[in-house]
């Protein structure tokens, strides 16, 4: 039977305050490396396993290039996006396929609505529809595509998971994590997903956050053309106002969150974390994730400071804030 992350196994990683009264907590299970790779600090479980979503997609997107989607700045970063679906990541998306000869109606993810406000709001006064371009995972199903045709593998049934294409995703995420793939599921974009611990996740995470474009070996160099890229276009990987970008764009680290409430995330230095909360919420990931990383010296106070205002973390009553969602006593 699969070790899969329990309450038992769990640690308050956040809570949820009003008015001084502890309201809400979210448990979960983090694991923190240090610069060079060495485990630091666990909460909860970091043994057992999880689902990493779209936590995954870095893993994913470095397999994608290695089997030749050649791709760089913008369009790199977005096959590691779980974009909000703006025009202009719509129209980055349409980019990668066109050079590659394929249309939106190649992409393999489900028709879905732009999930920015502003964008989904000017679609319907144009009496838009829901489109695979603007669906979140839009980006990671194009780089695929684009590994099919670099390989010539057929791009009909690139999601099922005896493909060529996702064997070879297997393979390199089994490399990146050290570990043999314990499970397959199905994404919400129709992609496997494989379950491992968060603690081979932190060690996959780390070596892409880590790595140099200028290695020597092509897996490494992969790797640290990825999180350049993400670095250079914070934009790409979630949108103007999203938790992952306002964390790039404001700490220099790399970030990908995940459904479910998954969060890896690699300090400048190196320092890494991955975590995992139990109920599936996202809103405290990315506070909780960073508070990790300046505790392991990663971070400094400032910065989380800086991330605490511009993640707007205050609980409102009455429309003015009364609390705030912080990390909790179990770390």
């Amino acid at each position: 039977m699969l070790e899969t992350l329990t309450v038992q196994d769990s640690v308050e990683l956040a809570v949820v305050e009003r008015s001084g009264f502890i309201e809400s907590r979210h448990a979960g299970a983090a694991v923190v490396l240090s610069p060079e790779g060495e485990v630091v600090a666990r909460y909860g479980n970091a043994d057992a396993l999880i689902l990493p979503r779209s936590s995954m997609k870095p893993l994913q997107a470095v397999a994608c290039v290695t089997a030749g989607a050649a791709l760089e700045g913008a369009e790199l970063a977005m096959s590691t996006a779980s974009h909000s679906g703006t025009d202009r990541h719509a129209a980055t998306v349409r980019d990668v396929l066109a050079a590659g000869e394929l249309t939106e109606d190649a992409l393999g993810c489900p028709p879905a609505w732009p999930g920015d406000t502003a964008t989904r709001d000017e679609m319907v006064r144009e009496h838009g529809e829901p489109a695979r371009v603007r669906m979140n995972c839009s980006g990671k199903h194009a780089a695929m595509l684009r590994a099919c045709v670099a390989t010539g593998w057929p791009t009909e049934g690139y999601l099922d998971a005896g493909h060529p294409l996702q064997v070879h995703i297997r393979d390199v995420i089994e490399r990146l994590t050290g570990e043999k793939i314990a499970h397959t599921a199905i994404d919400g974009c129709g992609a496997p997903v494989y379950a491992m611990t968060l603690t081979g996740l932190a060690r996959a995470i780390h070596r892409i956050g880590t790595a140099s474009d200028r290695s020597p070996f092509a897996l490494h160099r992969v790797a640290g053309s990825l999180v350049k890229a993400v670095r250079e276009n914070p934009w790409t990987i979630e949108g103007p106002g999203r938790p992952d970008t306002v964390a790039i764009e404001t700490l220099g680290v790399f970030a990908k969150g995940g459904a479910e409430g998954v969060m890896v995330m690699v300090a400048p230095d190196g320092t890494t974390v991955a975590l995992k909360m139990l109920d599936g919420s996202a809103r405290a990931t990315t506070i909780v994730a960073a508070t990790l990383l300046a505790r392991a010296g990663g971070l400094t106070a400032a910065h989380i400071s800086t991330l605490t205002e511009a993640l707007s973390l205050s609980v409102l009553g009455g429309g003015e804030p009364v609390g705030s969602i912080r990390p909790g006593s179990g770390l």
